[in-house]
């Protein structure tokens, strides 16, 4: 199999971790996280009201991914993953959530304060946050409500997770925040692009409706994949099948344009199910791909966690089909 030179993934949380891990595993030279920034939650929350900058949360667990595994890149990786205990002003913040803030602070750019950590880590790739401001994430809601038919607006990435009604439609605010520019030049030089698995309305969506990245993912010359979750989310997305996902993700980036959807197998094995799927993933102007891609517990039963050899060895043969068959 052919390794990708460069692969951008796109994404936040545990989602983007396990994949980030996962392009690693490919083989690839380089590898870009491109990381959602509207966490309002926990102590990325309360830097981000503090002082006013973007939440470091979801990036600090990238840059965490993508360490070396080497000794002092490893202590580096585990050192940021540090969380405060006991009861005072720091019970509960991330140690790298405080350097990343401090960093920012003194080199005056949260860029320059990402790549210093990278530095660190010894960092096999570069963490690019989607936008260089918070956002916030407005969701319309229904079921909150004794009338099923009422909507009411929901705003912040922790309500919208935890909502217990139905998520219809997400925006983000500011609605003309400006994607980063070193994003696209990212995305215009990768040979394969994921998108998922995660939060599909926190943490996946907001790429897509910024304009100008949804435009630049669908113009690019790459392996586009959509990795969808294992299973659905409490509270988010409960109740979603696979098929519902993807009309979701159409109806919000309704020019995006992707190569393939990438599935557990065990998922969806129902010939009918599968049909359903192919069809939503026609509007994307992608095919359906299974494979094998959950991890395992310690009595050998199934996780809701992408196993990163598992999916690394997807990626890997998907991206070989693709150059053999002149992509």
């Amino acid at each position: 199999m052919s390794n990708p030179f460069h692969v951008a993934c796109l994404g936040g949380g545990h989602g983007l971790y396990q994949t980030l891990l996962a392009a690693q595993k490919t083989g690839a030279k380089k590898v870009t996280a491109i990381v959602t920034v509207a966490d309002d939650g926990g102590s990325s929350g309360r830097l981000r009201r503090e002082l006013a900058i973007i939440p470091p949360g979801d990036l600090r667990m990238a840059l965490a991914a993508l360490s070396d595994g080497e000794d002092e890149g490893r202590f580096w990786a585990t050192t940021l993953q540090h969380r405060f205990g006991g009861h005072g002003a720091l019970a509960g913040h991330a140690l790298g959530n405080l350097l990343i803030a401090g960093l920012t602070e003194i080199l005056g750019d949260s860029q320059a304060a990402l790549d210093k950590v990278a530095e660190l880590t010894e960092s096999h790739g570069r963490v690019l946050p989607v936008v260089n401001e918070p956002l916030e994430i407005e969701a319309e809601v229904a079921g909150l409500d004794e009338d099923p038919r009422v909507v009411r607006s929901v705003r912040g990435q922790v309500a919208v997770a935890s909502t217990p009604g139905q998520v219809r439609r997400v925006r983000i605010i500011p609605e003309d925040a400006q994607v980063n520019e070193l994003v696209l030049e990212a995305i215009g030089q990768a040979d394969l692009i994921t998108l998922g698995p995660g939060s599909w309305f926190s943490s996946v969506l907001p790429h897509v409706v910024i304009p100008r990245l949804m435009e630049t993912i669908s113009a690019a010359d790459a392996l586009r994949v959509v990795v969808l979750n294992l299973s659905a989310e409490p509270g988010e997305t409960q109740g979603f099948s696979a098929e519902r996902h993807l009309h979701v993700l159409a109806q919000h980036a309704p020019g995006l344009r992707i190569d393939k959807i990438l599935v557990e197998e065990k998922i969806l094995t129902a010939p009918s199910e599968r049909e359903y799927l192919q069809r939503a993933a026609r509007v994307l102007g992608a095919t359906v791909e299974y494979a094998d891609l959950c991890r395992l517990d310690d009595n050998g039963q199934p996780t809701s966690v992408h196993d990163p050899d598992k999916l690394s060895a997807a990626l890997s043969r998907m991206h070989s089909a693709f150059l053999e068959a002149g992509r």
